[in-house]
């Protein structure tokens, strides 16, 4: 089975794959050499996932609220 680009998922499916990761480094019964791979490919999972959520905490930060507190718009986010 080939491994999908972590670049390539979606923000449920890398956290999916890190609990998966997780999981069989917490059971302890991987070959070291497999060890450090799992753990590589965790830590690109969880920057991934953290990426992810960040740009949706951005997007939700730029919605404006209109005077009957509906959103009416997005408004740019200062720095980017």
């Amino acid at each position: 089975m080939t491994e999908i680009d972590v670049s390539e998922m979606s923000f449920e499916d890398a956290l999916k794959a890190l609990e998966q990761v997780v999981g069989q480094l917490e059971r302890g019964d991987v070959p070291l050499e497999d060890s450090i791979a799992l753990y590589e490919r965790g830590a690109k999972l969880k920057a991934h996932c953290e990426a992810k959520l960040k740009d949706a905490e951005e997007k939700v930060a730029q919605i404006t609220l209109g005077e009957n507190g509906q959103p009416s718009g997005l408004k740019p986010v200062e720095g980017l």
